[in-house]
């Protein structure tokens, strides 16, 4: 999740601002929801490498497209490629351990660990963005860690590989979120979308065809691709919407009902049950964000 706090307008009520950012938030919990659902329904026919290969073809056309008809192709630039790169090296291992996941544990467990991406980015920060690391954001990565002991709860008989991997792909997407916010000091939302998705169009046909045998996807398949695919895009850009709207504050507790939703699709769609210490869990971790995030709000207020 972008690091942003901005004021609403002069000229747009407060909570007519605050009101918008949910309805955009609602958006993007239906599209991460909708991604969840489809990436398993493929799952049975394709790798996640094949995935993430037809996600970043059917992204990468729709941002040509857009930047195209608006006019925004000049805002492509080379300028800093080689962090686009780790960047998107980043994004790519963590989308590809979260799909895997998602096919192996509850739906619920893979979005609670997902939630501890910024704890994660609090570490990473003062190595790429030059940040200082409080005892403020350290006592919220503790905290943050006892929600994922609690919702792991690791053991010979508890740990598993699912774990695992939506445990270090959250570790990913703190990485792609720290070198998105220094990439948007100098480049376009346009730029760093379009290195996004041919970075990974790359990856994924080269991870996918290294063994020279890419499957092609049947009929059934092709509207769960297109879920997919057009499901990251919506998704990321109803958060920013919403986080240019109203603060994180505001944003996050929003943003935070992606588990329990989560939660009900995984039981009435497979079966999974309701783990009591996931929510518990969850809840810790979403504690340790939000508690982060409001004292560094009001401490650049005053």
């Amino acid at each position: 999740m972008a690091d942003v706090t901005p004021t609403p307008s002069a000229a747009t009520p407060a909570g007519n601002d605050t009101l918008r950012a949910a309805a955009w938030m609602v958006g993007a919990i239906l599209s991460f929801s909708a991604m969840a659902v489809a990436g398993r329904a493929v799952s049975f026919e394709l790798d996640t490498f094949e995935i993430m290969m037809y996600r970043s073809l059917i992204g990468f056309a729709l941002v040509l497209l857009f930047a195209s008809a608006l006019g925004r192709l000049p805002e492509i630039r080379t300028r800093r490629f080689g962090l686009h790169v780790i960047r998107n090296i980043c994004h790519f291992t963590g989308q590809n351990l979260w799909f895997f996941a998602i096919t192996v544990i509850p739906l619920a467990q893979v979005f609670a660990l997902e939630f501890t991406a910024p704890l994660w980015a609090l570490f990473l920060a003062p190595l790429v963005l030059g940040e200082r690391l409080t005892l403020q954001r350290v006592l919220a990565a503790f905290i943050g860690f006892a929600g994922i002991l609690i919702v792991t709860r690791p053991s010979p008989d508890t740990l598993s590989w699912g774990l695992v991997a939506a445990a270090i792909a959250a570790v990913g997407f703190a990485g792609t979120a720290v070198t998105t916010r220094r990439l948007t000091r100098n480049d376009s939302l346009t730029c760093i979308l379009f290195w996004l998705t041919g970075l990974q169009l790359i990856f994924g046909l080269i991870c996918a065809g290294h063994d020279l045998d890419i499957a092609l996807p049947s009929g059934p398949s092709l509207p769960w691709l297109l879920i997919i695919g057009l499901g990251g895009l919506v998704a990321h850009f109803c958060l920013t919407t919403a986080l240019k709207l109203a603060p994180a504050t505001v944003v996050m507790p929003v943003d935070f009902t992606r588990l329990p939703l989560i939660a009900v699709i995984g039981m009435v769609l497979y079966g999974e049950a309701l783990d009591i210490y996931v929510f518990i869990g969850a809840a810790v971790i979403f504690a340790a964000n939000y508690t982060n995030i409001w004292l560094e709000s009001r401490a650049r207020r005053t």
